[in-house]
């Protein structure tokens, strides 16, 4: 096994693959070295008790070399993918990787943000993750990577698409209400389409999708969706006018959506809690001015 010639799934399928098969062979053989064992010994066979040897030199020799040598080349096989999973092929562009409750959201080196994963195809990806609030942890199944996301703390991890197509990447590491639904997207695409993406300017025509963008990086969509669906929190569509109850300071009342209730919520989530969702939104103090305003002329407009 070459570590600069595989990528992160074939190395864990290998040793995978090679620990399974080494296990199957050894059921397959104990199993019928018990069958054999009760077939030859049986009482009709052995009516009367035999004497055990005290000692069998060659036998001791054997059941101790054997299994010494199959453990020791599970070490070295496993020794060889872990050391592919934590050597990153040069060229690997950087991807930063930030988890929060109850979303991740990634920044390519040009500045972009997304709320999905989109890599080129054929092209390492090193993701420099860590968390903005509790311990999460990144893992893409398809390409066999996982590794925690820690507060304070970078860590990192590497793959390589080898073909088109959409992967789901989860949170593996319970943190909260919502963990279940912390889940996103790996889009690989070939390298042209990818390009197109990424030098994609911001400019006024996409208004929306910058608007979507700012949501998810904010870990708005953890939470809220834009579609309608029912999440931890209200759905975002349509959310600019509605009437809804809420209770402020221990009292019901109705409140229409404006753009100060939003602001409000943004910037003190307890103060209006909504009449059916846990009160588990963290305040957004740390919004600046600009991007508060961008927030909510993006919900205003969002229909």
């Amino acid at each position: 096994m070459n570590p600069a010639q595989i990528t992160t799934t074939e190395a864990v399928d290998q040793v995978f693959l090679y620990i399974f098969g080494i296990s199957v062979v050894l059921l397959l053989a104990i199993t019928a070295t018990m069958v054999w064992f009760v077939v030859r010994y049986h009482r009709t066979r052995q009516p009367q008790p035999q004497t055990s040897p005290r000692s069998n030199l060659w036998l001791e020799t054997t059941w101790t070399i054997i299994p010494t040598l199959i453990v020791l080349s599970m070490f070295w096989y496993g020794w060889q993918g872990y050391t592919t999973l934590r050597n990153v092929p040069e060229g690997a562009m950087d991807v930063k990787v930030s988890g929060r409750k109850w979303s991740w959201s990634f920044t390519y080196p040009n500045g972009r943000t997304s709320d999905i994963l989109v890599v080129p195809v054929g092209r390492a990806i090193r993701l420099d993750i860590t968390s903005e609030d509790v311990l999460h942890n990144f893992f893409i199944p398809a390409f066999r990577i996982k590794r925690d996301a820690v507060p304070g703390m970078h860590t990192y991890e590497w793959f390589v698409a080898t073909n088109p197509g959409s992967y789901d990447a989860f949170c593996a590491e319970y943190c909260g209400v919502a963990h279940a639904a912390m889940i996103t997207t790996v889009e690989a695409r070939p390298e042209a389409e990818f390009e197109n993406w990424y030098q994609r300017k911001y400019g006024t025509e996409e208004d929306q999708d910058k608007g979507r963008q700012m949501l998810a990086s904010f870990g708005c969509t953890g939470c809220h969706s834009l579609d309608g669906a029912k999440m931890v929190g209200p759905t975002l569509l349509g959310i600019f006018g509605r009437q809804v109850t809420v209770t402020s300071d221990g009292v019901e009342r109705n409140q229409t959506i404006d753009r100060e209730y939003l602001k409000r919520a943004l910037l003190q989530p307890q103060a209006d809690l909504a009449q059916g969702y846990p009160p588990v939104m963290p305040p957004y103090t740390w919004l600046s001015a600009k991007e508060l305003e961008a927030i909510v002329e993006y919900l205003q407009e969002l229909r």
